[in-house]
């Protein structure tokens, strides 16, 4: 029974971040805002960038949301059969795997918006 338990939290963080990130490269928040979306200053300078932004790191959570469903599945699948206490410390380090990936996604994102926009929001060529 614990395994179950612990194999359906282990896929919250990435079905979050495939949710998540569908909706924020496929359905945009329209306007900027401080409540939801990704917001940084770099993002939140003019629509141009809000809307950048939202496809970069939609398409990127998307992405890396697939791959931690499967990875994760596939890391803790042959634990089944373990004790609770090996299956807690592989849970926990594949927990603390995938809260990594999604802060250090913000990284990418930001590098992407520098390298297109330049310090006021305007488009470089």
């Amino acid at each position: 029974m614990i395994w179950w338990i612990t194999f359906i939290c282990a896929m919250i963080i990435p079905s979050i971040m495939l949710c998540c990130g569908l909706l924020m490269w496929k359905r945009p928040p329209r306007k900027i805002n401080w409540f939801i979306g990704y917001r940084t200053t770099k993002s939140m300078k003019n629509e141009e960038t809000w809307k950048y932004a939202h496809d970069f790191c939609g398409k990127l959570w998307t992405a890396l949301g697939a791959a931690a469903l499967i990875i994760s599945a596939a890391v803790i699948g042959p634990f089944y059969h373990a004790s609770e206490k090996t299956v807690a410390i592989v849970a926990l380090v594949t927990g603390i795997t995938q809260f990594a990936v999604l802060l250090t996604s913000v990284i990418p994102t930001e590098i992407a918006l520098n390298r297109t926009f330049d310090n006021d929001g305007i488009k470089r060529r």
